[in-house]
Formats: C-alpha cells, sequence, structure tokens
C-alpha cells in the first residue's frame, strides 16, 4: 500500500465552495502544511490570499478557469487564467466547454483549451494546466474525443470532473483516460473521493492525482 507521505502529495486539497471565508482558507493552507499536502485549491479570488498564507511552504496554489460550467467565452477563460498566475498560481484547471463538444464543434473545443495553455504558461511557463472535461456528461465516444484534443491542445492533465455535476470520477473513466494518454499527461481523479479506499482504487486505474476536499479524512485513515 502506499504510504501516507506518497498519499498526500498526490492530493490536491480542495475548497471551491462558493461560501468559502478567509477562515476557511486559512484552515484549508494550515492543514495542507501540517499533512503536507501537495496543492491547495482555492477559487481565484483567494490565489493571491492563499499564496501569502503558504509562503516559505512547499504547498503550491492551484486555482480554476471557466468553472464550473466551461462556458465563458475564451478570451475571458485566457484572461482568467492569466491573471490567476499572476497572482501566485501554479496550476489551472479549467473546464472544458462542453456545449461547443457535444455540438460536434472539436476546432473550437481545442481552441479555448490552447487559449488557456497559452495564457497560463505566457504568464510562466512552469504553470500547470489541467482540462476538466466532466464524465458524467460524456458517452463514451465524446471521453475519448475529449482527451485527445486536451492532447492535442499541449494540456498537461486531463481531469475528471469538477465535483458539482451528478457523479463524479468513477473507476472506469480513471482506466479510460490513463490508456487513452499513455503516461505522456497527468491524470486528475475528482469528485466523490472522500475516503483512503477510493482515492487507492483511483490511482490503481492510473490517477496521477486526487483532487479532495476530503484529504484530511483520507490522511486520518492512515494507521
Amino acid at each position: 500500500m502506499i504510504a501516507k507521505e506518497q498519499m498526500a502529495k498526490v492530493i490536491d486539497h480542495t475548497l471551491l465552495k462558493p461560501t468559502a471565508t478567509f477562515d476557511d482558507i486559512d484552515r484549508l493552507c494550515e492543514e495542507a502544511k501540517k499533512y503536507g499536502f501537495y496543492l491547495v485549491c482555492v477559487s481565484p479570488c483567494y490565489v493571491s490570499y492563499a499564496t501569502q498564507k503558504l509562503s516559505g511552504s512547499d504547498v503550491k496554489v492551484g486555482t480554476t478557469v471557466g468553472f464550473p460550467l466551461g462556458a465563458s467565452s475564451p478570451e475571458v477563460k485566457a484572461f482568467e487564467a492569466k491573471k490567476a498566475v499572476e497572482a501566485g498560481a501554479s496550476e489551472v484547471d479549467m473546464v472544458i466547454n462542453l456545449g461547443y463538444l457535444k455540438s460536434g464543434d472539436y476546432y473550437a473545443v481545442k481552441e479555448d483549451i490552447e487559449g488557456v495553455v497559452q495564457a497560463a504558461k505566457e504568464a510562466n511557463p512552469e504553470t500547470i494546466v489541467k482540462v476538466i472535461i466532466e464524465t458524467c456528461y460524456l458517452t463514451e465516444n465524446e471521453k475519448v474525443t475529449a482527451v485527445k484534443l486536451c492532447m492535442d491542445a499541449k494540456a498537461d492533465f486531463v481531469k475528471t470532473s469538477t465535483g458539482l455535476g451528478p457523479a463524479g470520477a468513477t473507476v472506469e473513466d480513471v482506466r479510460l483516460i490513463a490508456k487513452l494518454v499513455e503516461g505522456k499527461m497527468g491524470v486528475k481523479a475528482s469528485g466523490g473521493i472522500r475516503d483512503l479506499k477510493t482515492a487507492l482504487q483511483m490511482l490503481e486505474a492510473g490517477a496521477t492525482r486526487i483532487g479532495t476536499s476530503s484529504g484530511v479524512a483520507i490522511m486520518e485513515e492512515f494507521k
């Protein structure tokens, strides 16, 4: 079984509730430092604050772009990514444009992702861009197409879910994505991962990162 420290380093400790307060972000950052999580994922308005709170630690700050619907205009998504990186975000998790994908406008989907990738990496070449494809809304063929578009657009990760849709990550979806990316991209499983058993199942299926708001609970399961 994976060691406790290894598990901590694949967890994005996440707080994206619309009612999250500064006190909540303080708590999130303190937990991330205590348990050694890889990253905290916060809403864009808290990136600068979280960056200050985590100064001097090795915990990174991540945020979202076009969250949770993915329906912002490409220009707005690119600008949001740029501002987030300038504020201190090391990673951005953007939501794919599901409407474009289901309309069959694959060029528009790819261009949307590319805009975020380019804007984020122009602000900081080391920025990691993850693309949330929201698997619960997609057919098998659409999942395959979405992953290929993420690869073509030079994103760094494919992520299963926002956690706000009708369903989150499944072992089957993680396995499919991992098979498609062939180790050329990271795979982030998120949505509904609330215990150690589920987290381990996702890693076994090929996830390289776990997004969860239950990071503390998962870590406390280690004996």
